[in-house]
């Protein structure tokens, strides 16, 4: 029975939540003047509240939307941050209400709020940067290398050294561990802190990395020398796509012993193409010329430079349908198109067509500020302690999951070890049915963004699997992924070199049929 001796406990008790409450707002509201760090101008901090969806009107359209959901109480700091006497990066930080006592910048082109969002919503103090310019057009490189080098690395490095000072400042107890998470853009600055600075996380998530930047540019400039534009005799409409796509999973989906439409390795799938060339009475709509069927050759070849090296591995087969209007729709790729004209030759005229190998070994013999982020010896972060969890979506349609297999063997000849020792430290988890950092036909909800969540406990999420294994000691043997459609069904993606192979009994949808051999 309620009585009023109880309920001026819980009035009490109110109070003190209330107290707690007010004391951290108006801690955020005074933290401006704690600050004095060297080139750090603060521009605002605000108190968020959960539950309100956030505003952003000066966020550039290109980036997402103006809009950020919040989750959790957070005190939001935005700064300017001077990285030379002709640059400088928008840093922000949140910090939570109800904070777990650990550190985590977001990574990728610029301020992903959604990130920020959803780490700070699990108790991290976030930080994410802008990268040195706002939006994702190329044109601030322009005769401006202060910026490159920003993009390349010292915006995220900047970020991480005023983010852990601000932590520092704004919670008595500090931080206890360092993570990072992002991918793509984000994924390849993740393996550059390994790389180049490898005590300022424990713990990195780095998903589909676009390492090997240089050969990634290069090899996505060249599909539009392959398939021409829309009038060109090797172009390829949608449909045609969808037919190339049809054929490769009838010859390729049971390879793994399910046909479910889903390639859980696309290295077995070597597809012959020329089964679509058109024959008398074929529906010219879904079938291919003897040109065309070159075009999707040469797409699923690797692509070598002037001397036969390997710039950049084959585009997995089986996203033909998503590329169909982004790598092959008979355009230039823009971010390709934008490197090479603002930083490789620093000229506006640059044109796409023209691209051939001679332009990737000039760009390459430039590599600025190392930002192919290739280096193969990973011995100072594996001394260091620190641990990295990496994953790429087997369908990813822009980053091809063949670069990542071969940067992990890349590491394994460089520092003579084979997967179990490299599992002390590197992980690389191969996401079936996973397009660019998510979306996708197969279990690709796995944690690494809050879109992407499924649940936070560590076998289902990629972020908490990595806290645990760098606080624990427990080492993730798979990743738990679960499918976004309806009924949802789990699958256990595998530790590369392994691959998933279902076995049964039972329907595919059944995680336990599935072997990683």
């Amino acid at each position: 029975m309620i009585t009023w001796s109880s309920l001026s406990v819980l009035a009490g008790v109110g109070q003190t939540v209330l107290a707690a409450q007010d004391a951290f707002q108006s801690l955020c509201q005074n933290f401006p003047s704690k600050i004095h760090l060297q080139d750090v101008t603060v521009n605002f901090a605000q108190y968020i509240a959960a539950g309100t969806n956030l505003s952003i009107p000066d966020y550039p359209p290109s980036c997402g939307s103006p809009y950020q959901a919040v989750s959790a109480d957070v005190c939001r700091v935005a700064m300017a941050v001077a990285t030379s006497n002709s640059s400088q990066i928008t840093l922000e930080a949140w910090f939570p209400r109800d904070y777990d006592g650990r550190f985590l910048s977001t990574g990728n082109g610029g301020i992903q709020y959604y990130d920020i969002a959803y780490t700070s919503g699990m108790g991290f103090a976030a930080v994410g940067a802008n990268n040195g310019h706002n939006g994702t057009s190329g044109k601030p490189f322009f005769h401006h290398p202060e910026v490159v080098e920003d993009f390349a690395y010292r915006s995220l490095h900047t970020g991480v050294v005023v983010g852990k000072e601000l932590t520092k400042l704004f919670y008595e107890q500090g931080f206890n561990k360092s993570y990072y998470l992002g991918c793509s853009t984000g994924g390849r600055q993740g393996f550059k802190e390994v790389q180049q600075f490898p005590e300022d996380f424990d713990g990195v998530l780095a998903g589909a990395p676009a390492f090997s930047f240089i050969g990634l540019l290069a090899w996505s400039a060249n599909f539009y020398t392959i398939t021409g534009n829309a009038n060109s005799s090797t172009f390829l409409t949608v449909a045609q796509w969808t037919a190339v796509h049809n054929e490769i999973l009838r010859q390729c989906d049971g390879l793994d012993g399910a046909k479910d439409g889903i390639l859980e390795d696309p290295d077995l799938c070597q597809p012959i193409i020329e089964t679509l060339i058109c024959q008398p009475g074929s529906n010219h709509t879904t079938c291919l010329t003897g040109q065309q069927a070159e075009t999707v050759r040469q797409i699923l070849s690797p692509l070598y430079g002037e001397n036969g090296q390997l710039l950049y591995p084959r585009m997995q087969p089986g996203t033909e349908e998503a590329d169909a209007s982004i790598m092959y729709a008979g355009t230039p790729f823009p971010y390709s198109t934008d490197w090479f004209r603002y930083v490789v030759y620093n000229d506006t005229t640059w044109d796409p067509a023209t691209f051939s190998v001679k332009d990737a070994a000039a760009a390459m013999a430039q590599n600025p500020f190392n930002i192919q982020t290739w280096d193969g010896d990973l011995s100072r972060f594996r001394a260091s302690g620190g641990k990295v969890l990496t994953y790429h979506g087997l369908a990813d349609q822009l980053i091809s999951s063949e670069n990542s297999k071969r940067y992990y063997g890349h590491v394994a000849r460089t520092m003579n070890m084979g997967p179990s020792q490299l599992d002390e430290f590197y992980r690389l988890f191969t996401i079936s049915g996973m397009g660019h950092c998510g979306g996708g036909s197969g279990a690709y909800l796995i944690g690494n963004t809050q879109t992407n969540e499924a649940g936070t406990d560590p076998e289902d999420n990629v972020l908490t699997a990595l806290v645990r294994w760098v606080e624990e000691g427990v080492a993730p043997e798979t990743v738990r992924g679960t499918s976004a459609t309806s009924p949802k069904y789990h699958r256990r993606h595998c530790r590369y070199p392994r691959r998933n192979v279902y076995v049964g009994p039972g329907p595919y949808t059944n995680e336990n049929a599935w072997r990683c051999v």
